[in-house]
This record gives C-alpha cells, structure tokens and sequence, in this order.
C-alpha cells in the first residue's frame, strides 16, 4: 500500500465516480481500477460496490475511508514539520473561493505573499458557496474565503471584510438617480439575478413582497457576465460595490443602495480548526487581515 493508492481511492470517494477520478489523477480509467483491486487484495476486502455506472462504498471502505484520510494527513504533517527546519517555507497553499474574490481580492493578496514566501506554491480553487466549505472541512483547499455566515462548527471563521451589495444600472437606466430603492421600485425593470448562494437567498427575501411581480431575465453565476450584461442594457442587477469600482469610476455603472436597510455583505476566512497550520499558513492569515482588515466602507 503506498500513498498513491490512498489519494486515488480517496478521489474516487469524493468523486463517486472511477472515470472522474482517473481526470484528477491524470491516469487511465483501467490504471486507477488496478490501483483499488491491490488495495482491496491487500485489506482482503472490497472497498467499493458497483451497480452499473454507480458505486458506493462498502462498510469496509467506509471504515478504511476514515484512515486513509489520516495517513494522509500525517504524510502532509510530516512534509510540513521537515519545511519549517528551513528559513524558508516551501510547499504549497489552496485556496477555495468564488469567481469575484478571485479577481478582485486574491491578486493583490498572492502578490503580496509571494514576495514574503516565494518558495510556497499557491493554488486557486474556483468554488461557490457551500462548496467553498466543502473544499476546507475535505482538506481540498486549505483556506476558504466566504460569504459569512458559516455554520460549520468544525470551521475557525476569521471575519475580514464587510461591503455593501447594491442594485447595479446603467448610468441612464431610468433608476440610475435614485439614492436606494425599494422592492416595488423595481417591478417594472428586468432584474439579472445571481443563480444560487447566499447572496440570492437574501435577495429572495427582499424581493418577497413583490415576487409574483418581478420580471427575473436571466440567472447567472458569473460576476463578469451580470456586469457585461447591465452594460448591455438587459437589465439590472444586485452585486458588491466593491466588484464595481472600475465600471462606477468609468461612469458606465451606478450603483445603489437596496432599502429600508442596506444589504451588508461580510466576507470571512475559514479553515479546519483541527488542522495544524504551517509557517506558510499563519504566514498567509496575516497577508490577509493585512490587505482586508481594514472594513470597506458601505455608505458611500
């Protein structure tokens, strides 16, 4: 048994599938199987049941499941522990977060820390929602950055940012002057919506009173493509002031406040309570309340 064998079968796990797992570990579909059937040939036991194109694990993979985990983790520790005898940590970080905070908030964050720690390798996994929890509490990211709040109790969350999201217009859409607006405001108007999160939970509730009304266009789950889309003129839509600065100072966007009460967003850094943390990792939660420690303003 060696630790290959172990991510594999763990691939397979989390994938529920041996061909999506052969993509991950960049090996055939036959390598993969090859690399169970010894497992399962040394544990005397199959880990996996197969109905067709569907498996589950068996109750003896179930079990093995749980100590694969470990003796990954344990290999990692012990990577690490030998990283940190060195006056610079090497290795590598992941990071699980959504589309916007990659290209508004990671840039400046990676640019920074790379200057600090250039041996450590960084790694962006482009996730949504709760699959940004997901990828943390698996041990596929190391650090996630979320829209709070998290409810995982098993998550050390790290609140670092707070903005406002907004109803976003062309600069002469005919709502463009208003300093806020309410739900019954916007019933004439086609609204771009974001297709799932939290954000678009909140926006259900603001919307209920008039949801019978609403004229919904599209849903998308691309920041970018909701912006282009406003400036196209197929509607308006509800984002983060500070995923617009560009396209407000530029004077194509407007950008205003939801009422009675603005909609705060607070963004947080989370990761495994029970996870060791490197120099590399503490080195990385101080980059970050460095650069989005400082809340931005919602109130302009």
């Amino acid at each position: 048994m060696d630790f290959d064998q172990l991510h594999t079968f763990l691939e397979i796990v989390r994938l529920k599938s041996f061909s999506k797992a052969a993509l991950t570990c960049y090996r055939t579909q036959p390598a993969i199987s090859a690399q169970v059937r010894q497992l399962e040939q040394e544990l005397r036991a199959d880990l996996f049941e197969r109905f067709g194109s569907r498996i589950s694990l068996t109750t003896a993979g179930k079990v093995f499941a749980g100590y694969a985990e470990q003796m990954l983790e344990l290999r990692r520790r012990g990577q690490d522990a030998v990283a940190e005898l060195e006056s610079s940590p090497r290795g590598e970080l992941a990071i699980a977060a959504n589309e916007a905070t990659c290209i508004y908030v990671l840039p400046k964050v990676f640019s920074e820390y790379r200057q600090l720690f250039p041996a450590v390798q960084l790694q962006v996994l482009r996730s949504y929602g709760a699959r940004v929890v997901e990828a943390v509490m698996e041990n596929a990211a190391d650090f996630g950055l979320t829209q709070l709040p998290v409810e995982e109790k098993r998550m050390q969350v790290v609140n670092i940012y707070h903005d406002e999201i907004r109803l976003i217009v062309p600069a002469r859409h005919a709502l463009a002057d208003k300093k806020s607006v309410l739900p019954q405001d916007l019933v004439e108007h086609f609204l771009i919506l974001p297709k799932q999160g939290k954000t678009r939970t909140r926006l259900n509730e603001w919307l209920e009173p008039v949801e019978d009304d609403i004229r919904i266009s599209m849903e998308l789950d691309s920041t970018e493509m909701m912006k282009r889309f406003v400036m196209a003129g197929l509607g308006a839509t509800f984002l983060a002031v500070s995923n617009c600065g560009e396209e407000m100072a530029a004077g194509k966007l407007r950008a205003i406040s939801l009422a009675p009460e603005r909609m705060v967003r607070r963004l947080g850094l989370i990761y495994r309570k029970d996870k060791a943390l490197s120099k590399a990792a503490l080195g990385f939660i101080q980059v970050v309340l460095e650069h989005m420690g400082e809340e931005a303003p919602v109130g302009r």
